[in-house]
């Protein structure tokens, strides 16, 4: 069964090997040590890697980002909320997709579902619509190639 503790572990073991300098996170979509595949969990993994790789980017800190001049121009006490300033640097934070950050009572009015049931309807949607984009001219010939290249290389070609 896929649980938030799934995803929770899932995005700690990717974003301490990030920031460790691993530039690929293994396992999307597997649950029982690999032994099955869940879309679900494959479409959580991919939200989690688009958040694992805005964090390791780092948060740009500096006078623009942090408002230095318009704290200064609205003074104590007064509304930051509505300002343009407010509004442009909240899209350079992440922006999930799946991960429910309204509150309760809307959540609850929504229907209150879980990340995984957002992610298999999500998993099922890609399923049932998604189009892939095909391989330009010769690009399967020259994959086939390089396989049988390595084939070769390591004693194990084909006969």
């Amino acid at each position: 069964m896929v649980d938030a503790q799934s995803g929770h572990e899932k995005t700690l073991t990717g974003l301490l090997t990030a920031l460790a300098g691993a530039n690929l996170i293994y396992g999307a979509g597997m649950l029982e040590s690999g032994m099955t595949i869940d879309y679900g969990q494959l479409v959580m993994d991919a939200e989690f890697a688009r958040l694992i790789k805005f964090c390791v980017a780092g948060v740009p800190v500096n006078d623009a980002t942090l408002s230095v001049d318009v704290i200064n121009d609205i003074g104590p006490f007064k509304d930051f909320l509505s300002h343009d300033d407010t509004y442009r640097n909240m899209r350079i934070q992440s922006q999930p997709t799946l991960i429910d950050r309204r509150v309760r009572e809307e959540w609850s009015a929504d229907g209150s579902t879980t990340i995984h049931e957002r992610a298999t309807a999500k998993a099922r949607e890609i399923l049932e619509t998604h189009v892939p984009t095909p391989l330009p001219p010769g690009a399967a010939e020259a994959m086939r190639a390089i396989v049988e290249d390595a084939e070769r290389e390591l004693g194990v070609a084909r006969t």
